[in-house]
């Protein structure tokens, strides 16, 4: 491990009092959720299913409830870990103004921090919501459903399809959830980037509007990311490993 560069996050992370951590798929390897553009990343084996895609076929909609009933990305067995568990601590001590997330899994708030200080911009893969009119529904019922009939059914309300509440490929990025994390992003004084790849845009440039605002910027990521040299602290180490070692 590198001493000097773990030395310096602690540092810096001691003297911000204003904190975003910027989270993606690397986080959650340890929880045992593969990530999606490494070397065993999902898209290496399995084609994305694109939005109008969905929208369009009913076959594709089966397709995409059979992967997701099928443990598609063990996120329904997943617990927090030790990355989570820090970010909590961060968020305790009143140094985290938010964690954003590229992930949909929703193990920030299973490990203790606050559903108001998450902001999902990928949605969350925990339940499903109808794409007309917003109604939630639980992934336990619909996955009986499913399984007695291979289908979903539309919307009990307006006949709307139901899809799964994430952002899939070519769906619009949810606005009030950027918005909100452009604004943490200019507002903090360090923000540190998680297990992100940093190549799905616009949430990738968050880290380029905190730096040009003023915030010092880390990484830990087991890859290197084309905005490396933008960083003042890289790590290519675990997360989790580092966040216990710099948030006491």
């Amino acid at each position: 491990m590198n001493q000097v560069s773990v030395s310096l996050l602690a540092e810096l992370i001691g003297e911000s009092e204003n904190i975003v951590a910027f989270t993606g798929a690397g986080i959650s390897t340890d929880s045992g959720i593969p990530d999606f553009r490494g070397p065993k990343g999902v898209w290496n084996s399995m084609r994305p299913i694109q939005f109008q895609d969905f929208i369009g076929s009913k076959d594709v909609r089966r397709e995409s409830w059979q992967r997701k009933f099928n443990g598609e990305l063990n996120i329904d067995e997943a617990q927090p870990n030790a990355g989570h568990a820090a970010l909590t601590r961060l968020h305790e001590q009143g140094k985290l103004k938010s964690v954003i997330t590229q992930n949909v899994d929703g193990l920030h708030q299973r490990a203790g921090t606050p559903d108001s200080h998450v902001i999902e911009l990928h949605g969350n893969a925990r339940y499903a919501t109808c794409l007309d009119c917003g109604l939630r529904y639980e992934l336990d019922l619909l996955e009986k459903i499913f399984k007695a009939h291979g289908d979903v059914p539309d919307c009990r309300e307006c006949r709307g399809i139901i899809k799964t509440a994430t952002i899939s490929f070519g769906q619009a990025m949810p606005e009030a959830e950027m918005r909100l994390a452009e604004q943490h992003s200019m507002d903090c004084d360090l923000f540190m980037v998680l297990g992100s790849s940093l190549v799905v845009y616009p949430a990738a440039g968050l880290p380029q509007i905190a730096k040009t605002y003023g915030a010092k910027l880390a990484i830990i990521n087991e890859q290197d990311t084309e905005l490396d040299p933008l960083f003042d602290v890289k790590l290519r180490l675990g997360i989790g490993e580092v966040l216990e070692k710099v948030i006491p």
